[in-house]
């Protein structure tokens, strides 16, 4: 049987599922660390929801590791050095346990190769944010509503050169939270968006000694779409658009032991609010309404705090797997982001299991920030795997 609750849930919600979160049990908020608290804030925040359990075993980190049936969330550049030609991944996240317990994450993504030089990829995101009971003014219980939000993607990866590739991935986003209701800025409506991904990757032999060792970098900008609001209101919010920058490095140890390092880094390119103005009656700029680009590309140097807090702003993402035998691994990671920028810092770790044609990844998350209650706390991956081009060989046979 589902909980009913009030509008209080979905706020709570979207606060803590991608965007920074500032409930802070041991500080003071109004200055911290250095800095005052001041996170950066979009709409539509769950597609920074990282929907991978292997990665969610390895602190986030995807952007530069090994393709995989999932790597088009990261880098859809990444899937034209797929190893093999036809691969589909789906993943299950109960999300917020600690809070309600009909919410969850799913996500199903798959890829083919044209031919040794290209792929393609798709995928669909759906959030489900659980069951609410609406009231009147009066406390009277009115309707019930299913908010929930989706994402459709269609990518392709082509190889530029023996060690380069680059990637495109077109998305459109749907948001419905609270359509027909009425808040305080008139009805709300559905929202919806149109947005891209560019991504490059390179790869490269880089041996260590006697073993035989891969270097690889990769970069994408996610989520450069239109911005949106809920209501009839001139003034729009700007989608969760992203940074990614990182660089993975594998070994094999012997013929039955392998082992990744990788480390990623991250910055929403998104205007920051400029906190340091305590008068929003003096006319000051209401940095939503910078342009799409503009907004982008001045989020690199729009802080109120300078070049300081800019680097604030950057969440950092280390991560590493090892298998044995190709068929079984073992992940541990580490997700930290400064405490005036959201404080979400956790520890990961993972286990992945492959046999023949499909597999199984499997993580969990351990928060480290200090907060009672954590909502991320105990946040479980599941994420099922086929190598399809082997399954049809086999169906052959």
């Amino acid at each position: 049987m589902k909980q009913i609750r009030n509008l209080f849930f979905i706020a709570l919600a979207l606060f803590f599922m991608g965007n920074p979160m500032q409930a802070q049990d041991e500080i003071d908020v109004n200055e911290l660390n250095g800095g005052s608290v001041n996170t950066v804030i979009t709409s539509i925040p769950f597609l920074r929801i990282n929907p991978d359990g292997r990665a969610g075993g390895m602190g986030d980190v995807g952007v530069a590791t090994t393709p995989d049936a999932n790597s088009m969330y990261h880098n859809m550049a990444k899937l034209s050095f797929a190893e093999d030609n036809m691969g589909i991944g789906i993943t299950y996240t109960p999300w917020l346990k600690a809070l309600v317990n009909d919410m969850f994450i799913s996500y199903l993504s798959g890829y083919k190769k044209i031919n040794d030089l290209q792929a393609v990829a798709l995928s669909m995101r759906y959030f489900n944010l659980g069951s609410i009971q609406f009231t009147n003014e009066s406390g009277i219980e009115t309707t019930q509503f299913n908010p929930h939000e989706f994402a459709f993607d269609l990518g392709y990866s082509r190889r530029l050169s023996d060690k380069l590739s680059a990637g495109l991935t077109l998305k459109y986003v749907y948001s419905n939270l609270a359509k027909g209701q009425t808040g305080s800025s008139g009805q709300i409506n559905v929202a919806d968006a149109v947005a891209a991904d560019l991504s490059f990757y390179y790869q490269t032999p880089l041996s260590a000694g006697d073993r035989d060792g891969t270097l690889r970098i990769g970069t994408a900008i996610s989520n450069i779409g239109n911005k949106v609001s809920y209501t009839e209101e001139n003034t729009k919010d700007f989608i969760p658009i992203n940074l990614s920058l990182g660089s993975s490095y594998s070994i094999d140890l012997d013929e039955h032991n392998s082992l990744m390092f990788a480390v990623e880094f991250n910055k929403l390119m998104v205007p920051t609010p400029d906190t340091l103005d305590v008068n929003p009656a003096n006319d000051i700029f209401d940095h939503r309404e910078a342009s799409l680009f503009s907004g982008m590309f001045g989020s690199f140097g729009d802080a109120p705090g300078g070049i300081s807090e800019e680097l604030r702003e950057i969440t950092i993402q280390v991560g590493a797997e090892y298998w044995y035998n190709n068929q079984f691994a073992i992940r541990a990671g580490y997700f930290h982001e400064h405490a005036t920028k959201g404080n979400r810092k956790f520890l990961t770790m993972g286990v992945g299991l492959r046999y023949e044609i499909f597999g199984l990844n499997f993580s969990y998350l351990v928060p480290t920030a200090g907060i009672a209650n954590h909502p991320l706390e105990n946040t479980l991956r599941f994420t099922l795997f086929f190598d399809l081009d082997k399954g049809f060989a086999a169906i052959g046979e």
